[in-house]
């Protein structure tokens, strides 16, 4: 089975990019320099940042359904990405470097099904969840942090 993974968009952060360290701190986000690589995961391009990029760590809500499960965390974007990660079959490095936790969700967006997995070794885990028929959605997150990194749906 074909499966789509997809970062976030930019749009909700391009009114982040480029200001101030204090103007990012009057709105909660921490800007960071990224030191070492991979350490810093951007969540819209799927990419460890480089040594001397700019990222944002900021609060996001990547679970805005109406029910129990929603939920915002920690994310890191890359200040000034644009292009959302939108691969089929293509598992991002970001993701394979980490261990993973996945989260199926059924149209009602209650979680359904889960499971951790080394990044490496996640597409069997990708279909085997996905095979559920209720499963509309799977909400991948970096296990150790909690952090959300993306979603994967069928492709």
């Amino acid at each position: 089975m074909d499966f789509r993974i997809t970062g976030l968009s930019a749009t909700p952060f391009r009114h982040l990019f480029g200001l101030s360290d204090s103007a990012l701190a009057s709105l909660g986000v921490k800007p960071l320099i990224v030191d070492s690589n991979p350490g810093y995961p951007d969540r819209i391009e799927m990419r460890d940042g480089r040594v001397g990029e700019r990222f944002l760590l900021l609060n996001h809500e990547h679970q805005p359904a109406d029910t129990p499960y929603r939920a915002s965390h920690a994310i890191y974007v890359r200040d000034g990405a644009e292009t959302t990660f939108d691969k089929v079959n293509e598992v991002p490095e970001a993701m394979r470097l980490r261990l993973l936790s996945l989260r199926a969700f059924d149209s009602d967006d209650m979680i359904i099904d889960a499971d951790i997995v080394e990044g490496a070794e996640v597409e069997p885990v990708i279909q085997r969840l996905l095979s559920n028929p209720e499963a509309a959605y799977i909400h991948v997150h970096y296990a150790k942090q909690g952090c959300f990194s993306g979603k994967i749906e069928r492709a």
